[in-house]
């Protein structure tokens, strides 16, 4: 499997990354293990999860999967988790501040058996904490030898040029890398924060490439979702998040996916997983698989790439608008065309 450079760290990733929010959910260890092994008979060596995944069960299942492979098979394994949201019901069971990330990666250490994180992220902003305490803390456990880089997920353009001025002020360890929701459905990152991450040196990491199932084909513009899909195993969030999605634009998206998938004859997943692999920026993608059956489908996708004319294609049936100020008045007014910011300043951090 292609390796790609996590931005500027140094650090190699497979183009295709395993999420892990599935096990000890929907997944259980006998089949999250099955998944694992067969990720890395394919060739994949980045492993993501997070402790709020499962309450601590994820970790817990990925742990006792890298003492099954033994010290010296896992090496060249890459580990990332995330911290952030809540683990328990005391005033320091969450957030980004110091005494909850000190108890967060010793837990997350411990259920993952390891003596360090190769990765180890904010969920998301906390505005409840400064972020000069975040920042010190995590370079506090790199110094320590617990954390070798620092990510985040889930931030804002401005939140990321903030944690760049304070760790580069301080020379303190820097965020290398940034976990967004980006797919085919979800391109607003493009407007502001994959140009400050490409000045910054910054690879994506992005989760939900599949847009939540939407672009497998799984949903229809007559009926809502039901049966053993993931918005039909919940019908409260379901039905929410169904008539969020249900408009023009994605059924077009849908549709131009669902064409490309005809003429390639490949599932329609294959042809949104090749578009936000080829996106500028983009280190890994994170795949979320609760089969490894459906791990192989998704692996399916290293056995071709999309062609320009198909790239052109779904960018042009998936481009979302601008909004009017200060984007649509730039581009009216100043000649400054915001969608084909990255096209022009495009030089992809890859290894």
């Amino acid at each position: 499997m292609e390796k790609r450079e996590l931005g500027s760290s140094g650090l190699g990733l497979s183009v295709f990354g395993l999420g892990t929010m599935t096990f000890g959910a929907e997944a259980d260890e006998t089949a999250s293990h099955a998944i694992l092994d067969r990720y890395v008979e394919r060739g994949g060596r980045f492993i993501d999860t997070a402790d709020v995944y499962s309450h601590g069960v994820s970790e817990e299942i990925v742990g006792r999967w890298l003492a099954k492979r033994g010290e010296h098979e896992h090496d060249d394994i890459v580990v990332a988790t995330k911290a952030r949201f809540s683990m328990g019901d005391g005033p320091d069971d969450v957030g980004a501040g110091r005494r909850h990330l000190v108890q967060a990666l010793d837990a997350s250490l411990r259920r993952l058996g390891v003596e360090a994180i190769d990765l180890y992220q904010m969920h998301a902003w906390d505005p409840g904490t400064p972020l000069e305490e975040t920042l010190g803390t995590l370079n506090d456990f790199v110094v320590a030898g617990k954390v070798r880089h620092v990510g985040v997920s889930n931030y804002l353009s401005w939140h990321l040029e903030r944690a760049a001025r304070i760790t580069s002020a301080r020379d303190w360890a820097p965020v290398v890398s940034l976990q967004p929701q980006y797919s085919l459905l979800s391109r607003e990152i493009e407007l502001e924060i994959m140009p400050v991450c490409l000045d910054l040196g910054m690879g994506l990491l992005p989760w939900s490439p599949l847009g939540g199932g939407w672009l497998t084909g799984k949903y229809s513009s007559s009926s809502r979702p039901s049966g053993a899909t993931r918005l039909g195993e919940d019908p409260g969030r379901g039905v929410e998040a169904y008539d969020l999605r249900n408009n023009e634009r994605t059924w077009r998206v849908v549709a131009e996916v669902e064409a490309i998938s005809k003429t390639r004859d490949v599932p329609m997943s294959q042809v949104a997983l090749n578009w936000v692999r080829a996106r500028p920026l983009v280190t890994s993608v994170l795949l979320g698989c609760r089969t490894v059956s459906q791990l192989e489908e998704n692996l399916g996708a290293l056995e071709w790439e999309l062609g320009p004319e198909e790239m052109e294609r779904l960018n042009g049936a998936s481009a979302p608008g601008i909004p009017s100020y200060p984007q649509g008045f730039l581009e009216e007014y100043a000649g400054v065309s915001v969608w084909a910011e990255l096209a022009t300043r495009n030089e992809p951090v890859l290894g």
